[in-house]
């Protein structure tokens, strides 16, 4: 049998310190005070922060569903959870294609960085996929009329998982990103 890859998303608790080297340098409390923070890049931690919320939005959901307080429970959890999975790939997509090959070439020292966060995308898909398994299983029972408690169980543990993921995948890829738009923010126009 062999080791997890402890760079895995599942298994890492942060970037390693060598992929650390300018992040290290330019600390999050003073990304927006620098110079080459621009409105892409406030705009692309809007996005994040939007994935945050709506995934702390579909686990409340749930939470209040299976304490019996959320009558619209169904309608919310398929608009939202179709809203954040469509919204979520999209992004993904976009940085895979666009900016993470602008940002490669940039600084050698973080080409493993990027490949990590590109495997992190892979691994989120199936995550993507089991999401709207289970919550496709519930709306199957609220449409059909039966009791849906033991899906809504289920869901809640895969949205529960899927927060931890993903809250680990945004915050190391913004510790990467942004430190590399503002090292590197006039190359970059």
């Amino acid at each position: 049998m062999t080791d997890p890859d402890p760079l895995a998303l599942d298994a890492r608790k942060g970037l390693p310190p060598h992929l650390r080297v300018l992040a290290d340098l330019y600390p999050k409390a003073e990304w927006q005070g620098h110079p080459n923070f621009n409105q892409l890049t406030a705009f692309w931690l809007e996005r994040h922060g939007m994935f945050r919320q709506l995934n702390d939005l579909l686990v409340e959901g749930t939470e209040k569903r299976l304490d019996g307080a959320n009558p619209r429970y169904g309608r919310e959890m398929q608009h939202y959870t179709s809203a954040f999975l469509n919204q979520l790939h999209g992004h993904h997509q976009i940085e895979d294609h666009h900016y993470f090959p602008q940002f490669i070439p940039l600084d050698s020292r973080l080409e493993q960085g990027f490949e990590i966060l590109d495997r992190d995308h892979h691994a989120l898909d199936g995550h993507i996929h089991a999401l709207a398994e289970s919550t496709n299983a519930v709306l199957r029972k609220i449409a059909a009329g039966e009791d849906d408690e033991k899906e809504a169980v289920t869901l809640l543990e895969a949205q529960r998982a899927f927060r931890t993921f993903l809250h680990r995948h945004l915050d190391d890829e913004e510790d990467l990103v942004v430190p590399v738009i503002l090292e590197y923010g006039a190359a970059l126009e």
